[in-house]
């Protein structure tokens, strides 16, 4: 798929604190960036890959599954609690089993390769941002964009919580578990960046297969897709 400069500065430009790297060493990230997205509403297309992804983890046993465990063991690390607190593939999962939730076309594509792969993936609008994505532990002052009883709400993190963040504040709580309302993809979103995130033992070319799939299924929808990827991390 072709690339261009503009989308190959956004993947340089992620970075990941040596104080999450202290916390867990065998933390990777691959970095995607899309420009071009097939956005719009939830459709057939969406709704087969969400069907397919649900059924391959109906019937599996979620905490006996060594990537989800890892994940688990990460949480408990900075003081979040993992029965509670779940990463975006564990809670996924748990919901396959009923179905998964239909949110939007680009939404439901990476949640379902989040499920079929039993990785965290997650997504955000590119045009939201404002400077360079990063992970970092948080100092506990980083404002959180969120609804709270229907209404816009802030929050904040807990001090040293492993959040994504940008220059206006925290993207992503608690790692992987709840994105903020600003950077979410909605159904106008054009461009993207994706975060495959792994630990031990998931090996670093599963994570790969994980973007591969989902690249080839938006460009199966939006031929002049443009993307861009870098991998950080232990390699």
């Amino acid at each position: 798929m072709p690339t261009t400069p503009d989308l190959d500065r956004v993947v340089a430009s992620v970075l990941v604190d040596p104080a999450v790297h202290a916390l867990r060493p065998d933390f990777a990230v691959l970095v995607v960036a899309v420009d071009g997205l097939p956005g719009g509403p939830a459709d057939a297309w969406s709704g087969g890959l969400l069907k397919a992804a649900a059924e391959s983890a109906a019937d599996l046993d979620v905490t006996a599954d060594p990537h989800i465990a890892a994940w688990r063991e990460a949480y408990t690390a900075f003081g979040a609690k993992p029965n509670r607190t779940r990463n975006s593939a564990e809670a996924l999962i748990r919901r396959a089993g009923a179905g998964l939730p239909e949110v939007n076309r680009i939404v439901d594509a990476y949640n379902a390769v989040s499920v079929a792969h039993r990785l965290p993936v997650g997504g955000e609008d590119l045009d939201a941002y404002s400077g360079a994505p990063r992970l970092i532990r948080a100092t506990g002052t980083e404002p959180f964009e969120t609804v709270a009883n229907g209404e816009p709400a802030v929050e904040h993190p807990s001090a040293g919580e492993v959040v994504w963040a940008d220059d206006l504040g925290v993207t992503c709580r608690r790692w992987n578990h709840r994105q903020c309302t600003r950077t979410r993809i909605t159904e106008s979103t054009t461009r993207a960046l994706f975060l495959f995130e792994r630990l031990a033992p998931m090996p670093l070319d599963a994570v790969q297969a994980a973007a591969d799939e989902l690249l080839a299924e938006l460009a199966a929808q939006s031929p002049a897709l443009r993307t861009a990827r870098r991998l950080t991390g232990p390699v």
